[in-house]
Order: C-alpha cells, then sequence, then structure tokens
C-alpha cells in the first residue's frame, strides 16, 4: 500500500527534526519505506503499518501546534502509545484541512464532510446553512492552509457591511477602524489559524486582506483565494461583482445563511438568486449544512429548530 501525507502549514524543520532526527525515529520502528519529498511524506509498506506511521504524523504535528515545539521524546512516546494501541487511529484524518494553532482543523459532521468534498472538487463553492455550522471557520482554513502550502499568494476575506448602512461616515476613526467591527468573525479565525507573529506580518504586506464586499469592486485577483461572508446581505448585483473578481488560479468559497437577511425589503439577496441560477454549472459547488451540523454549544441547534418551527 502506498500512501501521501501532505504537510499543510506546518513547519518542516521542527516536524522532521534537526537532520532528520524524529523520521529516523519513525523508519526506524515501523518497516516500509517513510520518505520525505518537499512538503510531502511518501508511505509504503504494509497497510496496516501505514495507517499507523499516518496516525503517528497526525499527532506529531497536533503536539507542535499545541506546544509550539516537538522533541525525541515526544515522538518517541507518541511511536510507543501508537505500537500499544496496536494501530487503532483514534481520530479520521483524511479530512483535516489544516493544522492551526489549537490543532486539527477537519470536518465533525457529514455536512461538514461534503463541505469539504466540494471545496476540493469546485473553484467556486457556496456554502449555505444556519449560524454554528463552521462555514466562515472552514472557509478561512482552506484559504490559510491554501496560503501556506504556496498554492496561491493572497488571501482576501469580506463582507457586506450593511449593518453599518448608511452611517459609516459618521463613525469615528480612519475606513479600516470603521469597518474592523463588521469583520471581527473573519479576524477571529485567523487568529486562530496563525499565530500573531504570522498573520500581523501578512495583514501588513496585505498578503491576508479583510475588507468590506464593497472595496472588491474594479479588481481582478489572481492566484488568490477569496472568501465572501454573510453573502446573504449581499445584493444581486455585488454578488454577480464579487464573482467575476475571480482571476487565474484562484478560487472562491461564498458563505451565508438566508434566514438572517438583513437587506430593506424591496432589495433581493445575492446569495437566494445564485443558489438558483448557478447550480449546473460546472466548477460550482453548492453545500448545504442543517442545524444537524451546528458545532456549537448544543443549544444553538435547539435554538434553530424552535425558529424554524415557529
Amino acid at each position: 500500500m502506498k500512501k501521501t501525507i501532505e504537510l499543510k502549514g506546518v513547519d518542516l524543520q521542527s516536524l522532521l527534526g534537526v537532520g532528520d532526527a524524529h523520521l529516523r525515529l519513525i523508519e526506524d520502528a515501523f518497516p516500509g519505506q517513510v520518505i520525505a519529498r518537499g512538503n510531502n511524506i511518501l508511505l509504503d509498506g504494509d497497510a496496516k503499518d501505514i495507517n499507523t506511521v499516518h496516525d503517528v504524523f497526525h499527532e506529531m504535528i497536533q503536539t507542535l501546534n499545541r506546544k509550539g515545539s516537538l522533541t525525541k521524546k515526544d515522538v518517541q512516546q507518541l511511536i510507543h502509545i501508537s505500537n500499544v494501541e496496536n494501530g487503532v487511529i483514534k481520530e479520521k484524518t483524511e479530512n483535516v484541512i489544516h493544522y492551526g494553532r489549537k490543532g486539527a482543523i477537519q470536518s465533525r459532521t457529514v455536512g461538514q464532510d461534503e463541505y469539504i468534498k466540494n471545496v476540493r472538487e469546485n473553484d467556486i463553492v457556496f456554502s449555505i446553512g444556519p449560524a454554528g455550522t463552521g462555514k466562515t471557520y472552514i472557509a478561512v482554513a482552506f484559504a490559510v492552509a491554501a496560503l501556506e502550502s504556496h498554492q496561491v499568494d493572497k488571501i482576501v476575506l469580506c463582507r457586506p457591511a450593511v449593518e453599518a448602512g448608511e452611517n459609516l461616515g459618521f463613525l469615528p476613526g480612519d475606513l479600516q477602524e470603521k469597518v474592523d467591527p463588521y469583520l471581527t468573525p473573519l479576524y477571529d479565525a485567523l487568529r486562530d489559524m496563525l499565530l500573531q507573529t504570522k498573520l500581523k506580518p501578512f495583514l501588513a504586506k496585505k498578503i491576508i486582506e479583510v475588507v468590506p464586499l464593497a472595496y472588491m469592486r474594479g479588481r481582478t485577483l489572481n492566484n488568490a483565494f477569496l472568501i465572501l461572508d454573510e453573502a446573504q446581505n449581499a445584493t444581486t448585483m455585488q454578488m454577480k461583482m464579487f464573482l467575476t473578481r475571480l482571476g487565474v488560479n484562484s478560487k472562491a468559497i461564498i458563505t451565508g445563511d438566508v434566514t438572517q437577511i438583513d437587506l430593506p425589503r424591496n432589495v433581493n439577496s445575492g446569495l437566494v438568486q445564485v443558489a438558483k441560477i448557478l447550480q449546473k454549472i460546472d466548477g460550482i459547488g453548492f453545500a448545504i449544512l442543517t442545524e444537524t451540523d451546528v458545532v456549537r454549544h448544543q443549544l444553538v441547534r435547539e435554538i434553530i429548530k424552535a425558529y424554524e418551527k415557529e
């Protein structure tokens, strides 16, 4: 059996050790081949051993992200635990999107499995569902993973600042200070996935941009990962404008909840329209999440159900 482990957003020297010392520990502990090539680990051997080695690498990355470092003792302990457990894999690792500061970011529900599959198979994905289903978090995880693995050169995250309305000009501060409160969920997700020492330079150099939707007009973004959050509050013209920003080698995820539209009554939601007109276009995917995919407090799921009944 052959298998490849992609090391996305991981410090390879810290993971593999000085002079690949950690890698040699794994090679000595398991039969078969374990080869480091670029950002990939190539495994070749018995299926049971391959799955065990895969699990060890997964736990090594978790430990490295949690502690900020990885020692020979850590690796030896993880190998020992894996041997004692006879290769039983505790987590489903094939749907890991990225290893953030708090560990692996991966699907936790069937709906999220489908969401992840859609993103991997399409260049534009619409993720539609209620609050708490991980729409935004998963989108940001994909974007950060793409940036750190050099699949894209830039991330652009945006939201319609509908709540600010025409009062934006009366708020104190410069443009960034005025719109930042409406972009907080995007910043929160980024802080969960990137150390401040990385995130701050990315923002300063505009490698990662967090902007209101209105400021996307007139741009063409190549080699970029675009995210439109709270897309139910984008008008039909704004949605068309956003979708046509996509340049060469770029991807986009659009997230929203069609039950929480804040637009004026006489203004149509662009998210509702695209769900009707773009369903059959190759390269565009739709992931529909429900209350069964809520991953916040267990009461959130019951609250959503109660409102749907009403």
